[in-house]
């Protein structure tokens, strides 16, 4: 089932409408996992920073031992191609994809040299600017570069992400807070988290555990640029209940305010706000 509508695939050289069939039952991808992806936002006319996205899916392909067959400035400008196809005022996920085909060594690692490759495009609205969610602890944790391949947007990375999504839900939150492998806080299960207290921000200070996203990297470029103090430091879970405001980043919703994290409730305060407004004057002046 699909995330959106309004489909549109890139695969072998075109365009096609709709979903359609990428890989063969015997590609390396579909059995042993070697699939990445990125994503980039379609929203208001704009495309903030698809040639990073690019880039970093380039990046994530290498770090599973793929090739990647598209150079980052020509996946731009295929994927620009692709989004004239929407009216004025879509918004559309963009996901570019690798994965493995053929096998090598002892059948578990890929063929670096045969490497699938596609762009997703799917209609998904922007979140209504009240959205908001709620975050509860979960006892998954995000692994270290000893265990997986952390330093990769990685489709098998997913299932854990997944089942710290359905154990929140289980107790009646939206999104869950978790931990590294030494019980710090590491970010939530879809996104990047950030907290505010007596006007400053701070944010776990990337170690290797879990990507250190793009849009949250932009928040904090604004966020300096506008004379804020931002600290990328070690945080524990009772630091997010000390907070005055807490809220989320990520590609697909780019600020998403919480309003709760188990028993601590928090307002949408004005720093939350602030760093949203920031980031569209930015990305309205921006060149890409």
């Amino acid at each position: 089932m699909a995330t959106g509508i309004n489909i549109r695939t890139y695969f072998e050289g075109r365009w096609h409408e709709g979903s359609v069939p990428l890989m063969r039952s015997a590609d390396h991808g579909m059995w042993l996992g070697s699939a990445v992806f990125d994503g980039a936002r379609l929203a208001h006319g704009l495309v903030p920073d698809l040639d990073l996205h690019c880039a970093r899916i380039n990046a994530s392909a290498r770090a599973l031992m793929l090739e990647p067959t598209v150079d980052a400035g020509d996946m731009v400008q295929i994927i620009r191609d692709g989004l004239r196809a929407y009216a004025p005022g879509a918004a559309v996920y963009i996901r570019p994809m690798y994965w493995g085909q053929d096998t090598g060594y002892m059948a578990i690692v890929p063929n670096a040299a045969s490497t699938g490759f596609a762009i997703c495009l799917e209609e998904i609205p922007m979140p209504s600017a009240d959205a908001s969610t709620t975050l509860t602890r979960t006892r998954f944790r995000r692994p270290v570069m000893a265990d997986a391949v952390v330093n990769a947007k990685a489709a098998c990375l997913y299932p854990n992400n997944a089942r710290m999504l359905a154990e929140a839900r289980a107790k009646g939150f939206g999104n869950a807070l978790c931990a590294d492998a030494l019980g710090n806080v590491a970010e939530s299960g879809t996104a990047n988290a950030f907290l505010v207290k007596d006007g400053e921000v701070f944010t776990p200070v990337p170690n290797g555990t879990f990507l250190a996203g793009i849009t949250r990297g932009r928040h904090i470029m604004n966020m300096r640029a506008a004379g804020m103090t931002v600290h990328e430091t070690v945080l524990s879970f009772d630091d997010f209940h000390d907070a005055d405001e807490v809220f989320l980043t990520g590609n697909m919703a780019k600020v998403t305010p919480v309003t709760a994290f188990d028993e601590t409730t928090y307002e949408v305060g004005p720093v939350t706000k602030r760093v949203r407004e920031m980031y569209w004057d930015w990305a309205a002046s921006s060149p890409l």
